[in-house]
């Protein structure tokens, strides 16, 4: 039996078996997690209204999973399987930098840059890097809303102490895409500066994601390339 001639719900199985995973569309993706869908949906017209919904499987990565609990025919257990997918895909592109350097405002864009620039709320992530500047983690300190980051220096550093870091990289992102450090940006730089001279964890840069724009050289801000560190 052809692949065209089989029940639909079979179509990505099979589709992946003989042609690879790359053949699939993200709605016939999705259809794997769903053995079924729900009483009068098939898995991949299921799929089909996730993505329609959420406009991409990179938006729907973002999503909590109380958000996925709201999906009609996803439940606890395939909202978890989901999230922890997401989770690996995340955490597999992070892996490269457990194996070299993190020196440049360059390295630290090319590694959270994307996914940042994606998030309509502020969120402040702390890279942690061991004596050889290798990331160990990073860490998500603080999500809220509007343009202006407020993270807690306190809270920063008993995350670096706790996985015995050895210096440090905020990074926090500008909703409206404009890179540009505020007051409040200044002044938390200062606060964190004091607070990780204080412990002698190094201070390694303070970074703001923006986009890309005539206006904006770079879709990045650097707190040392300014000069400010």
């Amino acid at each position: 039996m052809r692949i065209k001639q089989m029940p639909e719900d079979d179509r990505p199985r099979e589709k992946l078996m003989e042609r690879g995973p790359a053949s699939l569309s993200d709605a016939e993706i999705l259809a794997l997690f769903f053995s079924t869908g729900r009483a009068g949906v098939s898995a991949i017209e299921l799929g089909r209204e996730i993505i329609s919904q959420f406009g991409s499987l990179r938006q729907l990565s973002r999503a909590t999973t109380a958000e996925l609990l709201q999906i009609p025919g996803i439940g606890p257990a395939k909202a978890a399987q989901l999230a922890a997918t997401f989770e690996f895909g995340r955490r597999l592109a992070h892996e490269p930098y457990h194996d070299r350097p993190i020196t440049a405002p360059e390295d630290v864009f090319a590694l959270l840059g994307a996914e940042m620039q994606r998030l309509s709320q502020e969120s402040v992530r702390v890279i942690l890097l061991n004596h050889r500047k290798r990331l160990i983690q990073a860490e998500e300190v603080f999500r809220g809303t509007g343009n202006e980051s407020f993270a807690n220096p306190s809270e920063i550093l008993r995350r670096a102490i706790a996985h015995s870091a050895h210096a440090i990289v905020v990074v926090h992102n500008h909703p409206s895409g404009d890179p540009s450090p505020s007051m409040a940006d200044h002044e938390v730089t200062r606060r964190i500066k004091a607070a990780c001279q204080a412990v002698g964890i190094e201070f390694t840069d303070h970074i703001i994601i923006g986009c890309l724009s005539g206006e904006n050289a770079m879709p990045y801000f650097s707190f040392r390339e300014g000069g400010m560190i």
